[in-house]
């Protein structure tokens, strides 16, 4: 999992509105979600194709119809790469604490 990716995908407030309904609403096709939003379904296309780059996404075809259906699994590697960078944060700080107070 690159957080860079993840980060990118979930910075764009209209992929994160399309991840947002996916995980809430269960399984959709682009035309189901465009339905409900101010853009084309060209456009969400687009935005579930950056979301599926990033791993949060998944494609399932079934005949002409295609349905994404929402991913967890990076947002979880994202949370223990933010808890392993904080965990070196906190070591650092707590050197220079016991360098600062020795």
């Amino acid at each position: 999992m690159d957080p860079h990716e993840v980060f990118a995908a979930l910075a764009d407030p209209t992929r994160l509105e399309v991840l947002t309904r996916l995980a809430r609403g269960g399984p959709s096709t682009a035309t189901e979600l465009s339905s409900s939003m101010p853009i084309s379904r060209q456009a969400i296309t687009k935005h579930l194709a950056a979301l599926g780059a990033a791993g949060l996404v998944e494609r399932h075809p079934s005949g002409r119809e295609v349905r994404y259906s929402f991913d967890p699994g990076p947002l979880g590697d994202l949370v223990r790469w933010a808890e392993d960078v904080g965990d070196v944060r906190d070591r650092r700080l707590e050197r220079l604490s016991r360098s600062v107070d020795g």
